[in-house]
Order: structure tokens, then C-alpha cells, then sequence
């Protein structure tokens, strides 16, 4: 959805704005009935209000009534979703020219915050609130104090960028930053790509965040650009810059070159442990895929651990879209495609994308957990009991490359120990 830019107003934290404009709406599968019923009840049958309209429509299937069988000649593995289909929303919106900086976008998932990436304020809103922004295209909202996370040096080999923001969530616990904007700059930020910002800025609700937002620079405005020319999507924008008279509630300074493989043990991600001292952990399952790993960079350091070489446990590839089904099928290395790569390391990989197993689902969902006494270490950004089926499993958050070194060992293990060899 589509709405004007509004002025430029200086405002403080705590202080109540009634009538925000929304640049950018995006309601996925599951909460978007929920919205238009509050939409239909309130405002009538349209799904239009003033200039506020709906132009982008990502279709799960491509039968106009809705009909859907499931091929079981397929099974779970080949491709089950229409010519339309995105993928998992967070992901899909970049890659569609969805996200300008300096815009505005709520989202009916929390982990809308992953757009801050792209500088612009983006968070999760509820159904009430959805209906209320389809109906009006504006949102009562109040502005969050900041907490700032300085970045600088770059990460060393075997880090990414999941380990930063589980060394952050860790730092300040699980709801250390609870209604709170975390903002990410410094010399650091040059040398993370669009992928590592996108994770760091996923996982800002992790710890309570309104929101996670970067500073624009060159990379942002060249992904922006080359996405929303190719996509013919609106192309002008306007980038937010920092206040000179910031004031922060909390400063950190994060040294990427002195981070290591980190791991957000059960039941939450502020539980952080070094990678290196969990050996005695052992896995049952592995898991990559979401939003927040299942992105194209994430398979290719995935497959970097695995190349060549056999996971020991039952392990589950879900990319987050279409579009990276078809880089990872499509990509060269050596003789083989990424995608052949992690098959012939024995992963279950899907062309299904999709959110799957993060968020559980029914039963026959791919690669969720139906055992009690599992213990899964995953790509993923939530590890709270239940999240990703049974109730008496354990989950373990990692980035992609200390996954795959667990699913290698059978148990959690520095993925650096796989490097080079």
C-alpha cells in the first residue's frame, strides 16, 4: 500500500504521534483476513481509504477462486506454490522494491523491524492496528527512545552476522531494549553487507525493540536502486540522517574483529554462549531457513562448511524465497550448484519457501519438531519452548556456518574448526 509522504516534524521520545502517515503497508497470509474483518467492520467493503490503495497482491497460488491440492507426487521437497508467490514477507519486500529509506512501513509480523536495514522505520503492528491503517492509512504511534550500538572493526572468518546481534541480545537480555529503537552505525556497518543488516536489524524484536534501523550509505542506495528499478517500483526516497543533538538511553560499542560463533541457548536469545564451550551439547536436528537465515548469503556460508563433507544429523534447508530457490539452483561452485552441494551433504533442502518450522505450524509442517527431548540448533530467530513444535524440545540459535559444523559433529561445535580444511 501505497500513501503521501508526510512533513518533516522533529519530535521527542515518549511523545505521542496521533496521525502517522504510512508510506508502506504489508499484511501476509495469516493476519490479513484478521485486518480486513476490522477494515470491513469499520469502514465498509473497501479496501481503499482516500489515496491509500492496494497495488502489490504476492499470491501463494495462481487459481483466482482459491483452489489448491496438494501433489503428493511431489511431496514436500518440489515446488507445491503458484507463479505469484513471494515468499516469507521480510524478505520478499526487499527483493520486490518494497523498502526506500527514510519511509515508514508496519507490518503484521513482528519481525517487520528486518526493513530497518534499508533505513527506514519498520515495525510489527496487530490486527486492530493493520484494519486501522487499511482503512485510514494512518496510525497512532509513540516515539521510542534509542539505544545505540556502535560498530566498528570487521568480522573474522567463521563470524556473522547472527553472531552480532546474539552478542547484543545478549549483552542487554531478551527484553533489554523493550520499546526501544536500536539504531547500528559506526565504521563497523561499511563492511557488513545488505544480508548482515537485514539479520541484525530481524532480530531487534528478539530483545524487545520497537525497531532496528542503519545509517544509509552507498550499498543501501545500490541495493534500493537496482530493486526498485527492476522491479518498477517507486524510485525516489529520501534517506534519514542522524540528529545532531541525538541523546541515547544506552551505548555500546561492539568490536566486530573480537567477536566469535555465538549461540542463543534454550528457552531464549539472550541466553548466550561461545560456540567453542558447548561441545557437550548434543544435537538431534539442524535447521536453516527464516527470514532472518534463509537468505541467499546464508545458504552460501552454509554450504562453505558443508562442501564436501556429510552432516550426521537430520537437517532441514527452507530458503526464505522463490528468488533464492533460484540462485542457489542456479549458482556455480566448482561443478556443482549450491544447491546440489548441500543435497549431497545429505540437508533436506525445499523449494517450498517459506516461513515453515521457524514459527511450528500444524504437524505435517516441513522440518518441525514432533518429539519431545529434541534438541535443534537453527538459522532461526526465536527459540522459546513451543517455537518450533513440541513444547519439550530445546533450540538453539546459531548463524548458518555454526549450524552446519553442528550438523556435521552431531553437537555444537566452532564452525572455525571446518575452515580450510
Amino acid at each position: 500500500m501505497n500513501a503521501p509522504r508526510q512533513q518533516v516534524a522533529v519530535v521527542d521520545p515518549g511523545f505521542i504521534q496521533r496521525a502517522v502517515r504510512v508510506d508502506r503497508f504489508a499484511a501476509e497470509s495469516r493476519k490479513c483476513p484478521f485486518a480486513y474483518g476490522v477494515v470491513k467492520y469499520h469502514v465498509g467493503q473497501r479496501l481503499s481509504c482516500g489515496t491509500l490503495v492496494v497495488r502489490y497482491f504476492y499470491d501463494v497460488i495462481d487459481d483466482p477462486n482459491g483452489h489448491w491440492v496438494f501433489e503428493p507426487g511431489k511431496g514436500m521437497l518440489k515446488r507445491q506454490y503458484g507463479s505469484h508467490y513471494a515468499g516469507v514477507c521480510h524478505t520478499a519486500l526487499p527483493q520486490k522494491g518494497h523498502t526506500r529509506p527514510g519511509e515508514i512501513l508496519f507490518g503484521t509480523d513482528s519481525h517487520t523491524c528486518m526493513a530497518g536495514a534499508f533505513n527506514e522505520f519498520a515495525t510489527g503492528i496487530g490486527n486492530t492496528d493493520a484494519g486501522f491503517v487499511m482503512g485510514t492509512g494512518k496510525l497512532l504511534i509513540k516515539v521510542p527512545e534509542t539505544m545505540h550500538f556502535r560498530l566498528e572493526g570487521a568480522l573474522q572468518p567463521g563470524v556473522m552476522a547472527k553472531d552480532v546481534i546474539l552478542h547484543c541480545i545478549g549483552e542487554i537480555g531478551f527484553d533489554g531494549a523493550t520499546y526501544r529503537a536500536m539504531q547500528f552505525d559506526g565504521e563497523g556497518v561499511k563492511s557488513l553487507s545488505i544480508d548482515d543488516r537485514m539479520t541484525i536489524a530481524n532480530m531487534a524484536i528478539e530483545a524487545g525493540g520497537k525497531n532496528g534501523v542503519f545509517e544509509f550509505d552507498s550499498r543501501t542506495q545500490e541495493y534500493v536502486d537496482a530493486r526498485t528499478q527492476t522491479n518498477g517500483t517507486k524510485r525516489n526516497y529520501t534517506p534519514v540522517e542522524r540528529d545532531r543533538g541525538e541523546k541515547f538511553v544506552y551505548e555500546m560499542v561492539v568490536d566486530l574483529s573480537k567477536l566469535e560463533p555465538t549461540v542463543a541457548c534454550h528457552p531464549d536469545p539472550g541466553q548466550r554462549k561461545k560456540a567453542k564451550d558447548m561441545g557437550d551439547t548434543k544435537l538431534d536436528r539442524a535447521y536453516v531457513g527464516s527470514c532472518t537465515g534463509g537468505k541467499t548469503s546464508d545458504f552460501v556460508e552454509f554450504a562453505r562448511i558443508l562442501r564436501g563433507r556429510k552432516v550426521t544429523i537430520d537437517t532441514f534447508g527452507v530458503p526464505a524465497t522463490p528468488e533464492i530457490v533460484r540462485d542457489l539452483q542456479t549458482t556455480y561452485w566448482g561443478n556443482e550448484t549450491v544447491w546440489q552441494i548441500l543435497v549431497g551433504a545429505g540437508v533436506q533442502m525445499t523449494e517450498n519457501a517459506g516461513c515453515a518450522a521457524c514459527l511450528g505450524g500444524p504437524v505435517d509442517t516441513f522440518g518441525r519438531i514432533n518429539k519431545a527431548g529434541i534438541n535443534c540448533i537453527s538459522a532461526t530467530n526465536r527459540n522459546f519452548p513451543g517455537r518450533m513444535g513440541d513444547k519439550e524440545s530445546k533450540v538453539f540459535l546459531a548463524s548458518p556456518m555454526t549450524v552446519a559444523a553442528s550438523a556435521i559433529a552431531g553437537k555444537i561445535v566452532d564452525p572455525r574448526e571446518y575452515l580450510g580444511n
